[in-house]
């Protein structure tokens, strides 16, 4: 299971196009773009 897969749920639920649009998820963070919350670390 690759480490995406959470981000893919959404997706594979037809809730969105693409990951980082679920408001709900982190994923957003990792495109560099801001999600809803304030303190996230993304370490790659």
């Amino acid at each position: 299971m690759s480490r995406n897969y959470k981000f893919h749920n959404p997706v594979e639920e037809g809730l969105v196009f693409h990951a980082e649009d679920y408001p709900y998820s982190s994923a957003i963070d990792y495109t560099g773009e801001k999600g809803l919350l304030d303190d996230v670390v993304v370490i790659q």
